[in-house]
């Protein structure tokens, strides 16, 4: 998703120092089953017509990404494959869901648009960097939080264009979520700029000091 990393939060993070080149880890396996997820996600939300599955299902692989970083950090399984295979997943799934319901026109799509926009300006922008040489950078705790709001705000404004019984509560309670997590997102999102262009330049110094062509 937006800031999302192994350690639990789209974006790229300083990882602890017990990196492994296991490729058999539980936070692996996770990300590898939140990928398989995808056109589960996409058969319930168009082949069923089942909003309120499709809902359940993001927000319990979103739950996920959490929960694999913890792991990660706590039984040292933090590994490369990880670094680069968690975000993938992430936002992979993230801009899947994000485009499903677009199409489905399930909620908001205004909003959706606006949380599209974001992780494709941002997530572009950290990877072009990335290419170039910009060293990793800490995710700040507002980005997690941004993470956090928006990962259960999309699958409550999902259930809430559903037939379940209680949608109108589910959407409540995730425009509660959604409007600071947006905000706070693009927020962040501009925050990131300085550090971006820091973090590049020092890369690109210490891969030229290393003699790694840029």
């Amino acid at each position: 998703m937006p800031e999302s990393d192994e350690a639990g939060a789209p974006g790229t993070v300083v990882e602890p120092a017990a990196n492994t080149d296991r490729i058999l880890t539980i936070p692996n396996v996770m990300s590898l089953i939140r990928l398989c997820c995808i056109p589960l996600f996409l058969y319930l939300l168009f082949g069923r017509d089942n909003r309120a599955g499709a809902a359940w299902l993001l927000g319990g692989l979103g739950a996920t990404d959490w929960i694999d970083g913890y792991i990660a950090r706590r039984f040292n399984q933090v590994s490369e494959l990880g670094k680069v295979l968690d975000p993938t997943a992430d936002r992979l799934m993230f801009i899947v869901a994000l485009i499903g319901m677009i199409v489905d026109r399930a909620g908001p799509v205004w909003f959706y648009v606006l949380v599209l926009v974001r992780e494709a300006l941002f997530g572009g922008t950290v990877l072009i960097a990335t290419i170039a040489g910009m060293k990793r950078f800490d995710v700040t705790w507002l980005g997690k939080l941004a993470t956090f709001l928006l990962m259960f705000a999309l699958p409550g404004l999902l259930i809430g264009s559903s037939d379940l019984g209680v949608h109108r509560l589910f959407q409540v309670a995730a425009w509660i979520l959604a409007v600071p997590g947006i905000a706070i997102s693009y927020y962040t999102a501009i925050a990131y700029v300085p550090i971006l262009r820091r973090n590049l330049r020092e890369g690109r110094v210490e891969r030229a000091a290393k003699g790694v062509g840029i």
